[in-house]
């Protein structure tokens, strides 16, 4: 596998990252990953201090090498602990690479960069990919609509991807929406890309802190059996589209005629109890945003079951690392293909 600047910017062998994806972007994930060559990332959004210090604990513990942690800024998502608290914390504990979503970087990248981190922004569009770099972060993730979980753009991957490659260049851009297997990544760097961020292929890992059923439900999917919808898991999280499995709460929702928010049969009533940013435990709301941990107690048929348009592409659920691995070798070979055919 062909190393990228991204790879030199960030300390890693490998163009490859997984999405943190909330607690299920458990520490084992991220060291997994990043033991493979790859950036391992922990999701990070709305943690107390006291849950940063040990997630970073448990992460240093398992890897010496570099690893980083997501924190969505949106200001409609309802958190345990108001973001700049979350981001403050994992600065101090000296994390290695801060990936920010949904909102305004600006209030974080200087302060970011003073604490020796780097910067990096997922982004829906070429305009929010180019005020991300103004604000002087250090890498974009381009992220398409094929993606699974909450999508910012509206966009393919195939084109919001080349778009932002030439719109923010020389910056370095990363791919996310879509990918999972080694194709998906040599395509990619095809297109301009200097990396790939995964979530969904990486929800189907062993070390992925959610419901074995919830794997085995993506390995058995189609594209077909994702859905694109609005506003359909808004609970805590109004007016954010975003990409999940189809299962009975969806079909419920698509046979009463997609009902707006205050209409939903059954809205807001509890259908199981999830772990919390800040480790306590709480009931889920029907068409509530949180997604599956390892604690949900409940019917995944009723809950938010994230996932892309890649699910076609997973056919089992095996470690990270060897994912990882796997990718970097199979992209290897496709690029070497590539040039052999010219």
């Amino acid at each position: 596998m062909p190393r990228t600047p991204l790879c030199d910017l960030l300390g890693i062998e490998h163009p490859i990252l997984n999405v943190g994806f909330a607690l299920p972007a458990s520490p084992e994930l991220a060291a997994a990953v990043s033991n493979a060559g790859g950036l391992g990332v922990i999701g990070g959004t709305g943690q107390p201090a006291s849950m940063v210090r040990e997630r970073m604990r448990r992460t240093r513990e398992l890897t010496g090498r570099p690893f980083g942690v997501n924190v969505i800024l949106a200001e409609h998502l309802t958190v345990v602990t108001p973001r700049p608290d979350t981001i403050a914390a994992y600065l101090a504990e000296r994390v290695a690479v801060l990936i920010l979503f949904w909102g305004d970087p600006r209030p974080y990248v200087d302060t970011a960069h003073r604490a020796g981190a780097k910067v990096l922004v997922q982004v829906g569009s070429v305009a929010e990919a180019r005020a991300a770099a103004d604000a002087g972060v250090d890498a974009i993730i381009a992220q398409g609509v094929e993606a699974g979980g909450h999508v910012k753009g509206e966009v393919a991957l195939s084109t919001l991807l080349p778009a932002v490659v030439d719109a923010v260049a020389p910056l370095p851009v990363l791919a996310s929406g879509g990918i999972a297997d080694g194709r998906g990544l040599a395509a990619a760097m095809a297109l301009g890309a200097q990396g790939v961020s995964m979530g969904t292929r990486f929800v189907a890992s062993e070390e992925c802190w959610s419901p074995r059923a919830y794997k085995e439900r993506i390995v058995a999917s189609d594209a077909e059996d994702t859905v694109y919808a609005r506003d359909l898991f808004h609970v805590n999280w109004p007016d954010a589209p975003h990409r999940v499995l189809r299962n009975r709460l969806v079909a419920e929702w698509e046979a009463a005629g997609r009902p707006a928010p205050g209409a939903k049969p059954g809205e807001g009533t509890p259908i199981g109890k999830n772990r919390r940013a800040d480790g306590t435990t709480a009931d889920v709301p029907r068409y509530g945003a949180s997604m599956p941990s390892g604690a949900y107690e409940g019917d995944l048929e009723l809950a938010s079951l994230w996932a892309g348009q890649s699910a076609a592409l997973i056919h089992d659920i095996k470690p990270a690392g060897e994912i990882v691995r796997e990718i970097a070798r199979d992209a290897g070979t496709h690029l070497a293909a590539a040039r052999g055919a010219t």
